[in-house]
């Protein structure tokens, strides 16, 4: 079997046996990757925590017919620890790291744009650079982007007029109110300002704009979860 090495953040753990984990990553040059973490549960694991969701780590792995293995794991960035003692930078990053997981329906289809937007993303909310749910929408709705589900919000979807007033996720986005569709709702302007600043990453005015509104999030929410065909349900927890 081959060797190869890569870097990768850990988006979640499962247990698999007495002592080993199933490890889900999104890497660097190989994309979405699951690999088998042998031994890591026990007490005397050389690299157990190092394999903990939200760590970023430079891997040694060995292709696999079913899972690939991990021979060697070196800590490149502990995002975790800045993560795991705050209640809504935890739910943010488990958000965003589920996000990162639905968005690959295949392994081994490298993503290099979708992983440093999201070492970004989890470096940003480890530093408590802005509002950890403000971090974690603007996320979903760029790495959507990256993955070709652009969301539009300057100007109506069937006309083009920057009348807008509706939004509806199975249209595409933003609708004025002649144009709407029956499943379209009402959406005012600050909500479609917040959309935009998150979209773009423009975070002086994600700043300005604070706190989310709840029918922002709701816009995100629904957005995510009528293009990845299931809802993301750390999304929930940010309540």
């Amino acid at each position: 079997m081959a060797l190869y090495r890569d870097e990768a953040v850990v988006l979640r753990t499962a247990k698999l046996g007495e002592a080993d984990r199933i490890i889900t990553m999104l890497t660097k040059e190989h994309g979405k990757v699951r690999a088998v973490a042998k031994g890591v549960r026990r007490t005397k694991s050389r690299f157990g925590a190092r394999l903990e969701p939200f760590m970023r780590v430079d891997l040694l792995l060995n292709e696999g017919r079913t899972f690939d293995s991990i021979r060697q794991a070196e800590s490149l960035a502990a995002y975790a620890a800045g993560i795991t003692g705050d209640y809504r930078s935890y739910t943010a990053a488990n958000a965003m790291c589920e996000t990162a997981s639905d968005l690959f329906a295949a392994e081994h289809e490298p993503a290099p744009a979708q992983y440093r937007l999201l070492i970004a993303a989890l470096g940003a909310l480890s530093r408590h650079a802005h509002d950890a749910q403000a971090i974690s929408l603007s996320y979903i709705l760029r790495a959507m982007a990256l993955a070709g589900w652009t969301i539009r919000l300057d100007s109506c979807v069937v006309c083009g007029r920057q009348q807008i007033s509706y939004f509806s996720a199975p249209a595409g986005g933003a609708m004025c109110a002649d144009d709407r569709t029956p499943d379209a709702t009402r959406v005012d302007e600050r909500v479609f300002a917040q959309l935009r600043a998150l979209e773009q990453g423009d975070w002086q005015s994600v700043d300005e704009l604070l706190p989310i509104d709840a029918r922002t999030e709701n816009i995100v929410r629904e957005w995510a979860q009528y293009y990845l065909e299931r809802p993301i349900r750390s999304l929930g927890l940010l309540d």
